[in-house]
């Protein structure tokens, strides 16, 4: 069946996609200046295979904790295969596992707020991101780190919990959390 309305209003829908997309930009919040750029690939595992386009992944990732030496958190996130996965116009999956750890002694650089962001990625080819936010247990001295995803609208409820105890390294003693949470 043929449309012939489709031709009239398909520059109109585009445009008020535009629209909606800068206007989401300008409305959500920058990220901090000090967030994680590109996390280091560690591998990738097909889960689908198809046969004319990419497969299906799971990708496993690795990211420094950009505010606090001696702290690096892996995680692993579903990649659409497809041809829109190749594009980059699939929206991906929120199931996102998280496991941070103390690799070194435990220095921070600057006061840190409950809930700082210290990784974020596009998730979508507008709408939803990834986000990994640090917070302070000052009550055990560990470092909290969840990874979710959200979108402009709806957000998924979906999370990961990692910690963090903070430790002895070598002769240092071990940094106090709540000595760099902002009050």
């Amino acid at each position: 069946m043929h449309w012939p309305f489709r031709a009239a209003f398909a520059p109109r829908l585009a445009a008020s996609c535009a629209a909606v997309a800068i206007a989401a930009a300008a409305v959500a919040p920058a990220a901090p200046a000090r967030a994680a750029d590109e996390p280091d690939l560690i591998f990738r595992k097909s889960t689908v295979f198809r046969w004319v386009s990419p497969n299906d992944k799971l990708g496993t990732y690795a990211v420094d904790d950009p505010e606090v030496e001696g702290v690096a958190c892996h995680f692993t996130v579903p990649e659409r295969g497809g041809f829109k996965g190749w594009l980059g116009l699939a929206e991906e999956i929120s199931d996102i596992s998280l496991a941070c750890r103390q690799t070194g002694p435990i220095r921070f650089k600057e006061k840190f707020t409950q809930g700082d962001e210290v990784f974020r990625k596009r998730r979508s080819l507008f709408f939803k991101k990834m986000q990994i936010v640090r917070g302070c247990d000052v009550k055990r001295n560990v470092l909290v780190y969840v990874v979710y995803s959200d979108r402009l609208i709806e957000g998924s409820p979906q999370n990961s919990t990692s910690t963090v105890p903070i430790m002895p390294w070598g002769a240092d003693p071990p940094a106090k959390c709540a000595d760099w949470l902002e009050k």
